[in-house]
């Protein structure tokens, strides 16, 4: 080195500076659909520690449930993963029905298996639309919300809506498919397969692709386990845990499907794993289409509704004046029935229960507590998005800042579950 640029801050190693960089990545980034803060303190590039923040979309959900019926609450929790509301639904019907004692009928199982499952692949369309944007994959974003509109189409001709649906309700669904509704059902089976495998041919051997996701957000079945992660983060780890199949709900353990499971617990085991989930989901749907008999939709159980042959007057509307006295001349005892589920809604007998399910992040479950009044206790939900972020600093410390994207992107988390 030439003499005139020595001095003292190049006389000794020691006396370069040494202090780390802390920054916030965030508190929104889109590959979170919702908002988190991540607080990074970097080496340079290398992130030395990361501490997820989270409470900026807290919307009360479970609180509602308490002051709400218990039907009225399905509209509440359907709103907590915003991506999969139908699994929220599920695993809150299905809790309640375990402390009324009651099951729905076969019809309503199968549809909602068949819903279930449509679900789980439109919310792998959209983690693959925006993980790849984030991975400047813009092709993809626009390819995979575009094999998502085609789901959601079918979601608002059944339910009249594309999300938070309030659909499955206790004792069954809300209503049956709409006329037509199974061919278009058949329509996506003739097409998603091909779209998947376009997919699959896209990136799959896409160099760039495999460079931002081979051996990065590497984390252990050890690690998994130690921290609760469910879902394909822990199936890419070689642990084959799928609720449907260890603890079968809706008649699960009827249906032949695979759990998909890798070993190199890294973001493109990840991705992997959501291709061929997506491919055992038509399976399912398959299975369902073929299984469907006609037959009530709803159970017409006296402890969560009125008689069926009460429900419509003889002028055809419910609750009209003409029904009215319809059921008054019958029965003051229905009408009593009538009016105290309309302003009060079911009583559940008293009692705990939890109920998972598995959803397209893992395993979600439902915590319901009772004290045999007409609105829940406690409402108390296992998001899997809540659960997984824990495992985000072990996958991201020691690796790169460019990586911290991808390794988020690849737990999909949804923050509505996580801030309910």
């Amino acid at each position: 080195m030439d003499e005139a640029m020595r001095g003292p801050a190049f006389d000794s190693d020691e006396e370069i500076r040494q202090e780390t960089m802390i920054i916030n990545m965030g508190p929104q980034h889109p590959s979170t659909h919702g908002v988190l803060r991540l607080l990074l303190e970097l080496d340079g590039e290398t992130v030395l520690s990361c501490k997820p923040i989270i409470g900026y979309l807290h919307t009360g959900i479970e609180k509602n449930c308490e002051s709400r019926t218990w039907m009225q609450s399905v509209a509440f929790v359907t709103r907590a993963d915003y991506l999969s509301p139908f699994f929220n639904e599920l695993a809150y019907c299905l809790a309640v029905e375990r402390l009324l004692g009651i099951e729905s009928p076969p019809r309503a199982q199968v549809l909602r298996v068949l819903f279930s499952e449509l679900n789980r692949i439109s919310s792998h369309f959209v983690w693959l639309a925006t993980a790849g944007l984030e991975l400047n994959a813009v092709s993809v974003m626009l390819y995979g919300f575009r094999e998502r509109e085609m789901i959601l189409d079918v979601f608002e001709a059944a339910t009249g809506l594309r999300m938070n649906h309030a659909y499955f309700r206790i004792g069954g669904v809300i209503m049956d498919l709409p006329p037509g509704g199974e061919d278009r059902i058949r329509e996506l089976l003739r097409v998603l397969p091909g779209r998947i495998d376009d997919f699959d041919h896209l990136l799959s051997g896409n160099p760039i692709w495999i460079e931002r996701n081979k051996g990065v957000g590497f984390l252990s079945a050890e690690r998994c386990l130690a921290a609760g992660v469910t879902g394909p983060p822990l199936r890419s780890a070689g642990v084959a845990r799928d609720v449907r199949r260890d603890e079968p709900y809706s008649g699960y353990e009827t249906y032949e499907f695979d759990v998909i499971e890798r070993s190199d617990a890294d973001c493109y085991a990840r991705f992997e794993i959501r291709l061929d989930e997506m491919r055992e989901s038509l399976k399912i749907v398959e299975q369902c289409l073929d299984r469907l008999q006609p037959g009530p939709v709803m159970i017409e159980d006296p402890k969560v509704r009125w008689p069926a042959e009460l429900e419509v007057g003889p002028d055809g509307i419910g609750n009209s004046p003409a029904y009215v006295k319809h059921i008054m001349e019958e029965s003051m005892e229905a009408l009593i029935h009538h009016f105290k589920m309309v302003t009060e809604g079911v009583a559940v007998p008293a009692g705990e229960v939890y109920q998972a399910v598995e959803s397209p992040r893992g395993e979600l479950g439902m915590y319901v507590v009772s004290n045999g009044e007409h609105r829940p206790y406690r409402v108390k939900i296992r998001d899997p998005s809540f659960v997984n972020l824990q495992a985000v600093p072990s996958m991201v410390e020691g690796g790169l800042i460019a990586d911290v994207v991808a390794c988020i992107a690849s737990f999909d988390p949804v923050m509505g579950g996580v801030d309910r």
